[in-house]
């Protein structure tokens, strides 16, 4: 592998870049903490990246051993790529990024207009930032459709757990286009009103869309309330 550009610091946090912080390389940590994924997945799910960067990237995590490329036994029988454990280590550090990214927004006025979105680019978020006290209160499970895709959360025991796709069982179920998405994450809108203008369609009761909306409110906007 080609020698790469080094901060040259006796510093860890310099040593850490060195490592993650050539672009696009934290966004494949991103995708790759939802699951092992095909080359293919992590390009489609990373519009804007080449395939010859996203190979070179790939090989840059292999060769730190952050993740690993195995072959998927018959019928699948393609190569997929999936964290090891010190590529794992990173999700905490993604998921602090992503919240500092929610109270920064706002220093970004053209966020709005990003052409880009995946449904699953939140999970991490919802992993990580959440109301422990609303959570201790709450049992079931959210399945939001943004447009086409589909993510759900389900909640039990104060623990928050994010899926890609339909859920089994979901208590409440909420459609919606992404302009109504980028609303409600924006606090243009809230829920209620959101739903009250036919923007967001809910098989389920209003009650309880309301009290998973809670999880993330009062951590990311402290003075908002549906």
């Amino acid at each position: 592998m080609a020698k790469r550009r080094s901060y040259d610091q006796f510093c860890t946090l310099a040593l850490a870049l060195d490592i993650i912080g050539e672009r696009w390389t934290l966004l494949i940590v991103r995708d790759l903490l939802t699951g092992p994924q095909r080359f293919t997945d992590l390009q489609e799910g990373l519009p804007g990246i080449g395939s010859n960067l996203l190979s070179k990237r790939l090989k840059e995590l292999e060769h730190y051993d952050l993740a690993k490329r195995h072959r998927l036994p018959p019928p699948a029988a393609s190569n997929v790529y999936e964290l090891t454990a010190l590529g794992h280590a990173l999700e905490p550090v993604v998921s602090a990024i992503a919240e500092w990214g929610m109270k920064a927004i706002t220093l970004k006025p053209d966020a709005r207009e990003a052409k880009y979105f995946k449904a699953p680019w939140g999970l991490l978020g919802m992993k990580h930032i959440y109301n422990e006290e609303v959570a201790a209160n709450l049992r079931g499970t959210l399945e939001l459709h943004v447009d086409e895709e589909i993510v759900h959360v389900r909640v039990a025991n104060g623990i928050l757990k994010p899926g890609i796709g339909p859920a089994k069982t979901p208590s409440v179920v909420a459609h919606m286009d992404l302009e109504t998405y980028k609303a409600m994450v924006l606090m243009e809108a809230t829920p209620a009103e959101l739903i009250a203008q036919g923007r967001i369609s809910l098989q389920g009761t209003l009650e309880d869309a309301l009290r998973f909306y809670e999880l993330f409110v009062p951590v990311l906007h402290p003075q908002k309330r549906p």
